[in-house]
């Protein structure tokens, strides 16, 4: 064993693998995508043995190859990101009712804020849709243990079973014990075994819905009294004591570790619950009323912010109440027989949780079945936010209002205000939360960070980068249309970017591959336009192809724009089908994309270098004026994958100060200065490049009208040789 300072998604990588992991497969989804990489690369280094590892077409791809390894009894997991849990679904809902054989795992990394996704979407409620039971990891440390735990449980009741981290999980570090070198567990001896329960009739399925809400009934118990999985749920109390009672606050030793074994030792907290080894000395505390609940990432905001109340309090002279804190590991199925446990006797409960009111739902489900009386508040009540990211300052200023005690929540000196007794009094009356023992109300509005006057937080929007091929075949798209009306419809990746002004190329975006079949729609309603569609050379693999087919089929008038860089650029620059390159070793013949038009029934494929101007707005007219489906391949790698060339230079005799460079296609390599003179600009300013962001495209060389841009070296060629028609061809329209 080694001790190694790793990012969360690298921890899960090695706990699977520790597990005996035979196949993984996903797709590359950030904050997923380390994992797969972090397993490769193991397996490359000859560390990770028996491994096969790959980056599959797209997410059911991935899923269905591993559901057949499963049932020859090899472990298997899963990586992406929420919104490619939907397009793994298809697969995913059916499994659940065939079940499987070897352990399988999916790793489903969800993103608050969101940071870089299209929606918040809960992986917890599509646990709950699929039946499936989801392990909710509140650090890297605890998630490492819940991906060993989650092979186990998936082979004892043959289901798949949900690891689902969030963003600051995936990308937090921290140090490890991990072995060295880990070796597959091996196919059992049976392998694969023919059995009728393999093939989903209805008659099958509806044994399998049976078979699956009693395994949920079972699993929620162990949730609750198993050692091992029970662990994962640890239940504290804290704040006052009775006159007399020697136990002490609650003290930081009791929130440093997820297990329940550590906190039932603890000097400063009573563990209660079911598998926790409650104390026998529970009757000498003082009895809570108040509950906290909370999950995943939240529970360990939810410590912290406990500690620094607690800190707060004992520094200006306030009792902490006496309150129950309950991490729930386990969302689903909901261990009902701990909620039980952590319920008794409690009048109000917050619950703290990103994205959904999962917790929530299931602590008012409880009440209502069991007709306790405790009140829930959390994101349905307003007492806890309703979207994005939680930190530890607001779960403290939440926590600190829900036990009454408002007042240790004080800003320091000099910092920006934080929620306060003082602050809530004065806010606005309206949408206020009502805190016990207090009387007073306090607005939610408290809640929001209040930056001092004298310093705006700047607005910083993505931007393609310097030299990006992208720009290019956006701003190549809209000359070649001039006037004429055009929907250009979009889709998953960098380009989506094309939005931004000043390029303004993307009208719609969706979900990954739509924008082909978005722009067909457009073409039957609004037949007296031109419609566009903009697909990456990944994505075109992922999920394009089906509706490259329907145009055709149909016979729809669109114009498919393939932005080939030669990588999937957005999620980390892995390699897709049209690159040839493989997660285990071997260089595989590239999969053309021509050539896949061409055998779809594509007659008008023409090819273009983005950063050529002139030439990829001949190559769009072509295709915009051919009738049916057409398509213009842009090919150009990502200037991630090239050494940039010398950048362009701005001659300041020549330059008029017009922006052009800038309004037309928005490089943030280019800037201007106000204060700059020259005999042409005058007092207008001019432009100027910035040498650390410019990699020498020459776009914007083609783009000055007044030639006051130059390359100061020979530009290289940057067209890829791989990405033409084999056939030599250049490509082009013919009936």
């Amino acid at each position: 064993m080694t001790k190694k300072l790793l990012m969360g998604n690298e921890a899960f990588a090695h706990a699977a693998l520790e597990a005996g992991v035979r196949v993984v497969a996903g797709y590359p989804g950030t904050p997923s995508s380390e994992l797969i990489e972090t397993v490769a690369k193991l397996h490359a280094d000859g560390a990770a043995r028996g491994i096969h590892v790959e980056w599959s077409t797209n997410e059911k791809s991935a899923l269905e190859l591993l559901a057949g390894a499963s049932y020859t009894g090899a472990r298997c997991l899963f990586t992406c990101k929420q919104v490619g849990l939907n397009v793994a679904s298809d697969a995913l809902m059916s499994l659940n009712y065939v079940g499987v054989k070897g352990g399988m795992v999916l790793f489903v990394a969800d993103d608050p804020g969101p940071i870089s996704s299209q929606t918040e979407q809960d992986t917890r409620r599509f646990a709950s849709f699929a039946k499936l039971p989801v392990l909710d990891p509140a650090t890297p440390d605890q998630g490492f243990a819940m991906m060993q735990a989650a092979f186990d449980l998936s082979e004892r009741y043959h289901t798949p079973v949900i690891v689902r981290p969030t963003t600051r999980i995936n990308h937090a570090s921290t140090f490890f014990d991990v072995a060295d070198a880990t070796d597959a567990r091996p196919v059992p001896d049976e392998g694969f075994e023919r059995d009728p329960k393999w093939v989903i009739f209805p008659r099958r399925a509806y044994q399998a819905h049976g078979e699956i809400n009693e395994r949920l009934a079972a699993i929620a118990h162990d949730f609750a009294v198993e050692p091992a999985l029970a662990a994962f749920n640890p239940m504290v109390e804290g704040g006052s004591q009775p006159s007399g009672d020697a136990r002490t606050n609650v003290s930081r030793e009791t929130f440093d570790d997820g297990s329940v074994s550590k906190t039932a030792t603890s000097a400063g907290a009573k563990a209660v619950g079911i598998g926790a080894g409650a104390s026998d000395s529970a009757a000498s505390a003082v009895a809570p009323r108040l509950g906290i609940v909370a999950g995943g990432v939240s529970a360990a905001y939810a410590r912290e912010a406990l500690r620094m109340v607690e800190a707060r309090a004992a520094a200006a002279g306030v009792e902490m109440p006496a309150y129950r804190f309950w991490q729930v590991g386990t969302p689903y199925p909901f261990p009902e027989e701990m909620a039980a446990t952590f319920a008794e006797g409690l009048e109000e409960v917050l619950v703290l949780e990103e994205l959904d009111h999962v917790l929530e739902d299931a602590l008012l489900a409880h009440a209502g079945r069991t007709h306790a009386s405790y009140e829930v508040r959390g994101r349905l009540t307003g007492d806890a936010r309703d979207r994005g990211e939680n930190d530890v300052d607001d779960c403290a200023a939440r926590i600190a209002l829900f036990l009454g005690i408002p007042q240790v929540i004080a800003p320091a000196a000099g910092a920006p205000a934080s929620p306060t007794a003082a602050s809530a009094a004065s806010a606005s009356a309206t949408s206020s939360i009502p805190v016990a023992e207090t009387g007073t109300n306090v607005s939610r509005e408290t809640f929001a960070y209040d930056a001092p006057a004298d310093a705006p937080l700047p607005v910083r929007p993505p931007v393609l980068c310097a030299g990006c091929p992208h720009r290019g075949s956006f701003y190549a798209v809209k000359r070649a249309l001039g006037k004429t009306p055009a929907v250009l419809c979009g889709d998953i990746g960098c380009y989506t970017l094309g939005n931004a002004m000043p390029l303004d190329a993307v009208d719609t975006c969706l979900c990954m591959g739509a924008g082909i079949t978005m722009a067909q729609g457009f073409a039957v309603a609004e037949p007296h336009k031109k419609t566009l569609a903009f697909v990456g050379d990944s994505t075109f693999f992922a999920s394009g192809l089906p509706g490259l087919v329907n145009a055709v089929y149909n016979g729809h008038d669109i114009t498919v724009c393939v932005l080939d860089n030669a990588t999937t650029a957005m999620t980390g620059s892995q390699p897709h089908p049209g690159t040839g390159v493989t997660l285990m070793g071997p260089k595989r013949q590239p999969i053309s994309i021509p050539r896949v038009l061409e055998a779809v029934g594509f007659d008008c494929i023409v090819h273009a270098n983005p950063l050529d101007l002139d030439a990829s707005v001949a190559a769009v007219r072509e295709a915009l004026d051919h009738e049916g489906p057409s398509a213009v391949l842009f090919e150009s790698p990502c200037i991630q994958l090239v050494k940039p060339d010398a950048p362009a230079v701005v001659d300041a005799e020549t330059c008029t100060g017009c922006k052009k460079c800038i309004t037309e296609i928005g490089c943030p390599g280019i800037g201007f200065d106000a204060d700059a003179r020259g005999p042409r600009s005058k007092q207008r300013g001019q432009a100027f490049v910035d040498p650390s962001l410019c990699n020498g495209c020459g776009l914007c060389v083609q783009v000055c009208p007044f030639d006051a841009l130059s390359m100061t070296e020979p530009q290289t060629d940057v067209s890829r040789e791989t990405s033409s028609d084999a056939s030599g061809s250049e490509g082009g329209c013919h009936a």
